[in-house]
């Protein structure tokens, strides 16, 4: 199982040894990159996250509350009433309390280290997605493992698929040979885009030379 590596920093310290490809992991990670980009109200993260995560796997309002106070208590994001004023000093008189969500310097630099890991927990179905939203913010080197990492896992995939058709063709009714291609040939697609992105990468990456200067 593949793990943060948190060794060199105080924040995080306490989930060294947890895996990076839990849920939690990918959401926590999908709320620190939308936070990078502007303080969020609750209700407003909501939306961005179902429009992020919501075509990618069904997306659980129920855990974003719990994720948002882990990372306040752990110091990666900072909370205040959008008045002003903190979310402890609470919200001017007569006015409703609507807690804002930022980043803090801790929560940046640790956001910074989630989008350089590679690693199998970010080519697995699970964090591919949420990993491949934050590529522009990627460097070029971990883009390209990941795509890498992604093309050969959905390869095995292709491989199982295969051999699956081949032992259980004769038993099969015509209608679950049917849902059984249809599979194989969504994996064969996303081989195919993914072999283009790879090559995209590679015609960007500068020459020998050039990366020395």
């Amino acid at each position: 199982m593949y793990h943060i590596d948190t060794s060199g920093g105080s924040v995080g310290q306490s989930r060294q040894e947890e895996p990076v490809a839990k849920r939690g992991d990918v959401l926590e990670l999908a709320v620190l990159g939308l936070l990078q980009d502007s303080p969020l109200h609750g209700y407003e993260l909501r939306k961005r996250l179902n429009a992020l995560l919501g075509s990618l796997r069904a997306f659980s309002y129920g855990s974003l509350y719990p994720c948002l106070k882990m990372l306040v208590r752990e110091g990666l994001i900072a909370q205040d009433t959008g008045e002003g004023g903190s979310a402890a000093s609470g919200p001017a008189p007569g006015k409703r309390s609507r807690i804002v969500y930022k980043l803090t310097a801790e929560g940046k630099e640790h956001l910074q280290d989630l989008l350089t890991e590679s690693g199998p927990a970010a080519w697995e179905d699970e964090g591919f997605g949420v990993r491949f939203a934050f590529f522009g913010r990627t460097d070029a080197a971990t883009r390209l493992r990941i795509l890498e990492g992604r093309r050969s896992r959905l390869e095995e995939r292709i491989d199982g698929f295969r051999s699956s058709l081949s032992r259980t063709r004769e038993r099969l009714d015509s209608y679950t040979l049917e849902l059984q291609r249809h599979g194989l040939e969504s994996v064969e697609r996303e081989v195919r885009w993914l072999s283009e992105l790879i090559d995209d990468e590679r015609r960007r990456e500068p020459p020998p030379s050039a990366r020395e200067t």
